[in-house]
């Protein structure tokens, strides 16, 4: 693991951007390209993330606990030139999205899924993503023109929000959850918890795994962090 090698973080900003120096010297990607963030207050995250680690002379730099760090990296590393490929991966992800699939039993189950899982696809069905559901462990074909809808929702996203939006898609396993969250419409933190609710289930029947259990909060807490830099997108 790295060590820490530098005294001073500061963020900077130039025409394509914000970015973050350590000691006066750019903050780049693994990979050596530029990261530049459109909103000042991702760079300022992504300082605190660089500020956090320890000043003693062998102290790690821990990428685990840099999640904006992560994401920024990601979005710099060439998503300009993959992002045909990114808004087809949000459209398929759509194609068999978590919500549309649904326990046959135990009714209180069902009846949980129903209750926290149904508002969230009226809501992107006023958005023209229309999903059908089924209790069916067999795929179900979707209505091309609502996958189109997630397409046509992730094609105008910058290359940091794509970034985000695509990674929440994979997190959540829902294409719907991720729209909602990048529109401030839902709480990422409420979505992770909505897209567990299986695990969440089994945890009050069967009890809870300490080891499960510590992975899942890390993801939880990792994912809120994340979800929470949506809200910049609107100002930019």
């Amino acid at each position: 693991m790295a060590k820490r090698f530098y005294t001073d973080v500061t963020v900077d900003h130039d025409a394509d951007g914000h970015f973050v120096r350590l000691d006066g010297r750019e903050l780049k990607t693994p990979g050596k390209q530029p990261i530049r963030v459109p909103h000042a207050a991702i760079a300022a995250q992504i300082k605190a993330e660089w500020s956090a680690v320890p000043q003693a002379i062998d102290g790690d730099i821990d990428p685990t606990v840099m999640p904006v760090t992560r994401l920024a990296n990601v979005a710099s590393e060439g998503v300009s030139q993959r992002r045909d490929e990114l808004i087809a991966e949000a459209r398929k992800y759509a194609g068999s999205d978590l919500l549309s699939y649904r326990a046959p039993d135990p009714q209180d189950f069902v009846a949980r899924q129903a209750a926290a899982w149904n508002p969230w696809l009226d809501w992107a069905r006023a958005r023209g993503v229309a999903l059908e559901t089924t209790d069916s462990i067999r795929a179900i074909e979707q209505d091309p023109t609502s996958l189109d809808a997630v397409a046509d929702y992730a094609t105008p996203l910058s290359d940091f929000a794509l970034t985000l939006f695509v990674h929440l898609v994979a997190v959540y396993g829902s294409a719907v959850l991720a729209m909602a969250v990048t529109d401030g419409a839902l709480d990422p933190a409420e979505a992770f918890d909505l897209s567990r609710i299986d695990e969440l289930y089994r945890s009050e029947i069967w009890g809870v795994d300490e080891d499960d259990e510590r992975v899942r909060l890390a993801l939880r807490t990792e994912t809120e962090t994340l979800g929470k830099l949506a809200i910049y997108f609107k100002t930019i």
